[in-house]
């Protein structure tokens, strides 16, 4: 929950001018992503960015169902992306609510537009997001984490899809917004791309940023998902690794 206005009430920058966890402006928080997490699924990865613990199943391609959801020229891709009650301070209802189904929409569209679905007429891929516990940025960590398994499981992809987000706190423009910044500050801007082709696939804005503000935004996110983008290829590299020692042995 945002909330904007209430900023000067709370001192986000120490005299040093670092955020209350010791990032500069530019930071990121720490980012860890594993593989094949989930034997039962197809592919599966876990995520740790900041504070947030997410984990993502992927199945199919496979049959689509209900048969009228079912396209004869491409598959479909249907995220669903749920917020543990036990993820947040405060209990939080189970089940979905208009928060979880607006970014299980933005979050399908944008993996929709990475993977070659044209290859799989009359199927679905599934995609399980389960956010396990939440430190702002969920709908990114979780997007972010979301390609990495759809490659786990074999999805031919035209691209990764790799997300970050900054915004305004006290009146500067930082990355990768905290807990505390995305309630007390001024704005928040979650950006995800396909890094080989520059394409933007989500874009939305929380509050308000000049357009001066939203250039040094935008130009902070896409130097952030280069170095994100390296963190899912090594993890994706490291399971592959894994995996034919294996058949080695």
């Amino acid at each position: 929950m945002r909330l904007l206005g209430t900023a000067s009430d709370k001192k986000l920058f120490d005299e040093n001018g670092l955020r209350l966890d010791g990032r500069s402006p530019g930071d990121l928080r720490p980012i860890r992503i594993e593989t094949d997490v989930l034997n039962r699924a197809d592919g599966s990865a876990f995520i740790e960015w900041g504070g947030n613990k997410i984990q993502v199943a992927v199945y199919g391609p496979r049959e689509a169902y209900p048969r009228h959801m079912q396209d004869i020229n491409q598959a479909f891709v249907r995220a669903r992306y749920n917020m543990a009650a036990f993820s947040v301070d405060e209990r939080k209802r189970p089940g979905p609510d208009r928060r979880s189904m607006e970014i299980s929409k933005v979050i399908s569209e944008a993996l929709q537009a990475a993977v070659m679905v044209e290859l799989f007429p009359r199927a679905q891929i599934d995609v399980f997001i389960e956010v396990l516990q939440a430190d702002a940025g969920t709908r990114i960590a979780g997007l972010t984490a979301s390609a990495v398994a759809l490659a786990a499981a074999g999805v031919p992809m035209r691209d990764l899809v790799v997300g970050c987000t900054a915004g305004k706190v006290d009146g500067k423009v930082v990355l990768d917004l905290s807990k505390e910044e995305d309630n007390f500050g001024q704005a928040d801007l979650p950006v995800a791309i396909m890094p080989k082709s520059g394409k933007v696939v989500l874009m939305q804005m929380d509050g308000d940023l000049s357009i001066d503000e939203f250039n040094e935004a935008t130009s902070m996110i896409f130097k952030a998902t280069e170095r994100i983008n390296q963190i899912q290829r090594d993890a994706l590299k490291k399971n592959y690794a894994n995996t034919a020692q294996d058949w080695g042995e």
